[in-house]
């Protein structure tokens, strides 16, 4: 084996148009390797994850961890992640740790700062997926907020804006904003799972993918129509 450490984490994520992967092994991020793609992830993921292992002569036995991107983001995406990660940890006996869009936002190398802090997250049509969070773990589910007139429910003391439209945002609270500069999306992902292994938070929770609104694939609810015979 070329690196050997502990831990070894195999971090992975297609919740968004793209098969990001990435390992920390030998006391750092060996590898980051991300691949825009709008299609095909399902074909591509697995493959991306053996070649950043193969890269550092390791495999899949000599990992203490997985980490999986669980959106919100892509809903066929995010399935197709979390789906491998939960097989790939059965198989192994190795713990899959969750980490959702707005802990990517959040900073990796301060990961428990900021005693209030509200996490966005771009969503569609120009909305905005918003989550509080204390001391680097969420304090409540996420919402859809519009960004223009954000609910005064999200209003915390001495609170840090993070993310989509966060100056904006910040101004209706009075609170101070930040504009995260991820430069490597499965770098980040793999720095937050890192935190979360250290700090044994999300160890033992199965993966799931976070969904805040259903998807626009989802089945019409309406009443069908009556069939006259």
């Amino acid at each position: 084996m070329g690196v050997n450490s502990e831990p070894a984490i195999l971090a992975f994520d297609t919740s968004a148009a793209h098969c990001a992967a990435a390992v920390f092994a030998g006391g750092a991020v060996r590898q980051a390797i991300v691949e825009p793609m709008a299609k095909g992830q399902a074909e591509r993921i697995l493959g991306l994850c053996e070649e950043v292992l193969a890269a550092l002569n390791l495999s899949y036995q000599d990992l203490t961890a997985l980490a999986v991107g669980v959106g919100p983001g892509n809903f066929t995406g995010i399935r197709i992640s979390v789906s491998a990660a939960r097989g790939l940890a059965l198989g192994l006996g190795i713990p899959a740790i969750p980490v959702s869009a707005f802990e990517m936002l959040r900073d990796p190398f301060g990961p428990a700062a900021n005693a209030a802090e509200l996490v966005v997250v771009e969503a569609p049509r120009g909305a905005a997926y918003a989550q509080q969070f204390r001391y680097g773990r969420p304090t409540d589910t996420p919402m859809m907020i519009d960004p223009e007139a954000p609910p005064r429910e999200l209003q915390q003391d001495n609170m840090m804006v993070t993310g989509f439209r966060a100056e904006e945002i910040a101004k209706h609270f009075g609170a101070t904003a930040h504009l995260p500069e991820i430069h490597n999306p499965a770098e980040q992902l793999v720095r937050m799972a890192l935190w979360k292994l250290a700090a044994k938070h999300d160890i033992d929770t199965r993966p799931a993918p976070l969904y805040v609104r259903a998807p626009d694939a989802a089945p019409a609810r309406d009443t069908p129509p009556k069939i006259l015979t």
